[in-house]
């Protein structure tokens, strides 16, 4: 089953709710997105932790009804 934009929003903000969020569902099937999250939350953190942040948000979905995520990161400036 595959998930939609504001679903993926949802959870990330949950974890994340000071986060600019920009999704874009890159095939139109719910299955394949580009997500760029910007938080403070990842001050500190090497890009790799900031991206294990983000996947632990989603809650196990990546794999099941999210099949593919690009994922960016960043710091607020």
């Amino acid at each position: 089953m595959a998930m939609q934009a504001h679903e993926i929003e949802d959870l990330i903000r949950a974890v994340f709710p000071d986060a600019q969020i920009k999704i874009e569902d890159l095939r139109g099937d719910g299955d394949h997105y580009s997500c760029l999250v910007e938080t403070a939350s990842f001050a500190g953190k090497t890009r790799v932790q900031q991206h294990k942040m983000v996947y632990d948000a989603l809650g196990g979905r990546m794999g099941n009804e999210l099949h593919a995520l690009a994922l960016q990161t960043r710091i607020p400036q």
